[in-house]
């Protein structure tokens, strides 16, 4: 069983569909990423790009970068969900423009309500570091009621957003103070690989998702991310989720990239699918002996 573990809400079903975008934040994304043209797919050529890439289930976030669209796109999570529920599970958000606690404490209770998995957050490109203690209720009301938590780690190519806020040591004492809560570092927090690979192995419940980012360029030296490629072939096989981000980056590319690489078949396994399968049942197996 294939799952991506991260795609985004499809433009047609999102709140803010017809709202101008906000230049500070697309302008270097676009530049870097090419992005203006793939964010306006739609749930059609979602289902259709998961169909031609073998794609069994996966996991759709509502997770945005500015406006305040949080309920309306939870509940677009929340009825694709109901839908497609052998195509599709969801993670919610909350409100971080105008953040205020109690606001979003009750959208984590209504993302529980809605029968979704988890929340995904994404402070920095609000100006909150991982770690910073508004959050807390957050990550405590998910933490009770058993979601997981999606974050936002490592670079980000918006020019008014600083990176140091997406550092995984920030990750650390997060989960040093809720060790009963999971955490998924999105796009593994490179270029802060080695920090990351430490987080990683204190703490089993922090998984890796590599959204957005090209596969390949994680298997070759010199690019950063040799520690995680060695750990993640023995040590945290059982904390690396595929994802692709989409439709930031295409579902077919990612996993021909993976599987074109040295992992051991179990390994490549877990990766695809076996990992989510078991995050999604809320038994996801943690830690391992180096091999």
């Amino acid at each position: 069983m294939i799952i991506d573990a991260r795609v985004r809400l499809p433009q047609d079903l999102r709140a803010g569909k017809n709202e101008p975008v906000r230049n500070e934040y697309v302008a270097q994304y676009d530049a870097v990423l090419n992005v203006t043209e793939s964010i306006a797919k739609t749930l059609a050529d979602l289902l259709q790009d998961m169909e031609e890439a073998g794609i069994d289930h996966a996991i759709v976030h509502a997770e945005y970068e500015y406006g305040d669209v949080a309920d309306a796109d939870n509940e677009a999570v929340a009825r694709l969900v109901s839908e497609h529920p052998e195509r599709f599970s969801g993670f919610g958000t909350v409100s971080m423009e105008h953040f205020r606690v109690m606001r979003a404490v009750s959208q984590v209770q209504r993302i529980a309500e809605l029968g979704l998995s988890g929340v995904n957050i994404q402070p920095a490109f609000f100006g909150m570091p991982l770690d910073d203690r508004r959050l807390y209720p957050v990550y405590a009301k998910a933490a009770e009621l058993g979601l997981v938590v999606a974050l936002h780690t490592g670079i980000n190519y918006s020019t008014v957003h600083p990176i140091k806020n997406e550092h995984p040591l920030l990750l650390d004492q997060v989960a040093c103070d809720f060790p009963e809560l999971t955490i998924i570092a999105c796009h593994s927090a490179w270029p802060w690989i080695p920090e990351m690979v430490a987080v990683a192995r204190k703490h089993p419940r922090i998984l890796m998702d590599f959204g957005g980012l090209s596969p390949k360029y994680v298997g070759v030296p010199g690019t950063g991310w040799e520690m995680l490629y060695r750990t993640m072939n023995n040590v945290l096989q059982n904390q690396v989720l595929f994802a692709t981000d989409w439709p930031v980056f295409p579902i077919n590319r990612a996993l021909r990239e993976w599987r074109a690489m040295e992992l051991k078949s179990e390994v490549l396994a877990k990766l695809l699918g076996g990992n989510c399968k078991q995050l999604l049942a809320g038994k996801n197996k943690i830690g391992g002996e180096m091999k």
